[in-house]
């Protein structure tokens, strides 16, 4: 039997161990067998795919850029789920705030998720930069920003901060609320207010999660890994479970110029590439 390879993923909900396990039972058996390691944030997960630790790391959009810079960009993306190619961030307002886009927020105070969320907080500035304004705390600039920093370490994964920031919203201390559009659609469009929010503008796509691999990592065996992990079929009964509950019907290749955005963001930013 080979010896399996060493998946990093950090534990931001309690069913990460059922997908997990449901993971390494996939592939069983098969030609690139796998285990798990699970970390409490994303900055110990890449220490660990750095220092060798693990053979892949499950990262985020940010981790993934930190991992770029600190090897000069020598590692590899190997896949990301489908929705991980087309995710966005969305600005809400209260039903009827008719802000009309970015341009509406000037003078208002615009509430952002943890500071290490690349869709509720670090992208969020980078797109009201890009549309002219200036933003900062206590007043300061044309955008007030409220920051919330839950959960910080886990890169925005539980969304606790996004509904945290839609609770402002809806308690008036802010005008509006950047989400992902995950924690958009899955709570903050219907569950817990009906009807309360309304979109007032939407990103452009870019990439959100991938598994992320130094070069050292032999192709001999991560070939078939990658090969087993894009077979698993949305259609099949033993399969679907683990994929609903990933949050994708299909793994695909990753799309590495959706990343282009962050790595903007970060760089305008000034964020450290060891966050």
């Amino acid at each position: 039997m080979s010896t399996p390879l060493i998946i990093g993923s950090v534990a931001y909900t309690p069913n990460v161990v059922t997908i997990w396990e449901g993971m390494r039972d996939y592939f069983a058996g098969g030609p690139a067998e796998m285990d798990f390691v699970l970390y409490s944030n994303y900055g110990r997960q890449v220490d660990a795919l750095l220092a060798g630790h693990i053979d892949i790391a499950w990262n985020t959009n940010l981790a993934w850029v930190r991992t770029v810079a600190q090897t000069g960009g020598e590692c590899r993306a190997l896949a990301q789920r489908d929705t991980d190619t087309v995710f966005q961030t969305i600005f809400v307002a209260r039903a009827g705030s008719a802000l009309g886009g970015l341009e509406g927020l000037k003078g208002r105070r615009l509430a952002l998720g943890s500071q290490d969320s690349a869709q509720a907080a670090i992208l969020p500035v980078h797109y009201l930069r890009q549309a002219g304004l200036t933003s900062g705390g206590d007043g300061g600039g044309d955008v007030e920003l409220l920051r919330i920093n839950s959960d910080v370490g886990k890169h925005g994964d539980t969304g606790r901060s996004e509904l945290d920031a839609l609770r402002a919203v809806v308690e008036d201390r802010a005008d509006a609320a950047a989400l992902g559009v995950n924690t958009w659609e899955a709570i903050g469009r219907d569950e817990l207010m009906p009807g309360a929010f309304e979109v007032f503008w939407e990103s452009p796509t870019y990439s959100h999660c991938n598994f992320t691999a130094l070069p050292t990592l032999d192709d001999e065996r991560v070939a078939p890994w990658v090969a087993q992990l894009l077979a698993m079929d949305f259609d099949n009964p033993a399969h679907r479970p683990i994929l609903e509950m990933e949050g994708l019907r299909q793994w695909v290749l990753p799309k590495l110029d959706g990343y282009a955005s962050l790595f903007e963001a970060v760089e305008e930013q000034g964020i450290s590439p060891r966050w």
